[in-house]
């Protein structure tokens, strides 16, 4: 959201970098880039300085687990003068402004870094509203900073609730509980008044993710097997109630230069018939995992199930919330997972969410997967600076993933976003960074 502390930089909705704490920066060679600061203070009342940055970004740096969108560069920082930022990769970076852009890359005044590594965003950030009380998990409470650099606020303040079930979300929305309601689910959409529901592209993928590293899905067979059995086009209605798109690769029509870049898919095994299957898999029962935080992934699972039991697997569902897995899945104590993956959330650049999801060394590769071509493929994405080819490359890339059969994209999702009729100025972002604007306000 807006009232995020904003980062180094902003992604446009074109996908390039645009200034925020910096207001301009220059490549000076292939690994070093400097930033000028713009003037500007926290919300503690303390200045941001050169200095701010580079301890924000060694914290990051030093953070366990690594934030995903550093999960492929190696980044040093250091104050070159008051309001001057000198960073330099260990390898060519050519999207490092971009990367810069993500939420995860938040600048905070010193204060908000203990020194127990703890965090707190709590009157420590520079954008238009200071978080002035964290519930835990239930809910946050911020007040408009008059000292934002980029203007001032039409509302006063916002009153956060996170409310984890959607059905519950779309009936405080309806009850005039809240005035604005993230992520409406498709079953609850069509309950909302039409003049409230906001339908909005999303680059948003459902797959099931197959771990390669253990488990029945070691085996490619095995994996191929599974990706004959699925079909996600039978989610779209009977799941999304309509709001989604048959997944035709990893990225879907909210990342407009996929479809007319994307490489054939070659190299696969043939799939086991059901007979094979169960013989292959007999005594052994494939752990499926989904998560409650979005709501229709527990019903997808259990579309999936029916189809991979009819090719011949032993299936067995686990559905938590998200939070609760996520170490287990990193671990590999899954054989498969539903899994709801914005893929231009951390840098707007394609390559970081598989570099992050699908390379030997990444911090998200839930997968397991540690294939040398896949590497190899985007690596030479992530090297390349011309935006047409590295566009080109990175559909290649994809193309190797998919050979590997470690993910099976099963529909493209569109976002439901309510919003009651007396609001006006909420963004409605394919890239699901913001919501609330500067001009977000009470008619």
């Amino acid at each position: 959201m807006t009232f995020d502390p904003p980062p180094l930089l902003e992604a446009s909705d074109e996908g390039l970098a645009a200034p925020a704490l910096a207001t301009s920066w220059k490549q000076d060679d292939a690994t070093t880039w400097t930033f000028q600061l713009r003037h500007a203070t926290f919300q503690d009342g303390t200045p941001v300085t050169a200095e701010s940055v580079v301890t924000a970004l060694d914290h990051a740096n030093r953070a366990s687990p690594k934030p995903r969108v550093l999960s492929d560069v190696e980044l040093t920082a250091r104050a070159v003068g008051a309001d001057t930022v000198a960073l330099t990769t260990k390898t060519a970076d050519p999207v490092l402004p971009l990367r810069l852009a993500s939420p995860a890359l938040a600048v905070l005044s010193a204060k908000a870094y203990a020194a127990d590594g703890t965090v707190s965003p709590v009157g420590t950030g520079t954008g238009p509203f200071r978080i002035t009380a964290l519930n835990g998990k239930t809910g946050a409470t911020l007040d408009r900073y008059d000292g934002y650099w980029g203007g001032r606020a039409a509302s006063a303040g916002i009153d956060v609730s996170w409310i984890a079930d959607g059905t519950a979300r779309a009936n405080a929305l309806r009850s005039g509980t809240v005035d604005i309601a993230e992520w409406i689910p498709t079953s609850q959409a069509g309950l909302l008044a039409q003049a409230t529901r906001h339908e909005v592209p999303s680059v948003r993928t459902d797959s099931l993710v197959l771990n390669t590293g253990g488990g029945l899905f070691a085996d490619p067979a095995l994996r191929a097997a599974a990706r004959a059995a699925v079909d996600g086009s039978v989610l779209v209605d009977s799941v999304f109630g309509g709001y989604a798109d048959k997944a035709q690769g990893l990225f879907g029509p909210a990342v407009p230069w996929a479809a007319g870049k994307r490489a054939a898919v070659t190299g696969r095994p043939e799939a086991p018939d059901a007979a094979q299957v169960k013989a292959s898999t007999a005594g052994k029962t494939l752990r499926l995992a989904a998560y409650t935080n979005r709501a229709e992934l527990p019903e997808a699972a259990s579309v999936l199930q029916q189809q991979l039991e009819k090719a011949g697997f032993t299936v067995s569902q686990d559905v938590r919330e998200y939070t609760q897995m996520e170490a287990d899945l990193l671990a590999g104590k899954y054989d498969a997972l539903v899994f709801s993956r914005v893929t231009l959330l951390d840098t707007g650049d394609a390559v970081a969410y598989l570099a992050s999801d699908f390379t030997s060394s990444g911090v998200y590769n839930i997968a397991g997967l540690k294939d040398p071509t896949v590497d190899q493929a985007v690596r030479a994405a992530a090297e390349e600076g011309d935006t047409a080819q590295r566009q080109r490359k990175t559909m290649l890339a994809e193309a190797e993933i998919l050979r590997t059969d470690a993910v099976v994209p099963l529909v493209h999702e569109k976002v439901v976003q309510g919003v009651a009729t007396g609001v006006e100025g909420v963004a409605l972002d394919p890239r699901e960074r913001s919501l609330i604007t500067l001009g977000t306000r009470r008619k």
